[in-house]
């Protein structure tokens, strides 16, 4: 999240992003304690009015989520975003709001292009789903602060995003066009071509 970007970290342009979009009212950074100082000090030097909180995480993404899920006040709605996704739009954010009132849960996701196969540990494969039924889902994912907290409050199993926390409870989460550019920074490849689309947009 501190990587260089268009000449500013990573997570500066994400933070800018939900600044200033004029749906949201206050932002908490979660951080790995490593980073924690790093963070307090980019906050400090950037001077974001919404950021209330700069919080450290948890060992599991689901502990860094409700770790900043505690900090918010008087929240009625909650946007969670990866901080490693730089190239997020003020639109997605108010698109995601937007369609959380239908069910109080929604993530923006993308069709994917790609065959998928689901293979056993002996990598043969066991079935080719329909490719026009499967998502790759992203952030933002956006739910109504009651549904998230109670969903992190009684999960026992570990989840690799928020919507899977509050699908085991029985919520109907619904999916919303996410962007193909809305990519997540986890290789020097990643940043590459962030850094391709980062200027192809002129930002």
């Amino acid at each position: 999240m501190f990587a260089l970007l268009g000449g500013n970290p990573v997570l500066v342009r994400v933070v800018d992003t939900f600044q200033k979009c004029q749906a949201i009212e206050q932002i908490v950074v979660v951080l790995s304690k490593p980073n924690l100082k790093q963070g307090e000090q980019l906050v400090a030097e950037q001077g974001w009015a919404k950021v209330t909180d700069v919080c450290p995480g948890g060992e599991r993404r689901q502990d860094s989520v409700l770790a900043g899920l505690k900090r918010l006040s008087n929240c009625n709605w909650v946007v969670i975003h990866d901080g490693a996704r730089p190239l997020v739009t003020e639109d997605l954010i108010e698109q995601g709001l937007k369609t959380a009132q239908e069910t109080g849960a929604a993530a923006a996701a993308v069709p994917v292009t790609d065959t998928i196969k689901v293979a056993g540990n002996d990598r043969i494969v066991r079935e080719t789903p329909p490719r026009q039924n499967l998502w790759a889902v992203q952030t933002p994912q956006v739910f109504r602060f009651d549904i998230i907290t109670e969903a992190y409050r009684r999960l026992k199993d570990e989840v690799t995003d928020d919507a899977g926390a509050v699908e085991q409870l029985g919520y109907k989460v619904k999916l919303y066009m996410g962007a193909y550019e809305n990519i997540k920074i986890t290789t020097p490849e990643d940043l590459a071509l962030a850094e391709i689309l980062w200027r192809k947009h002129g930002r």
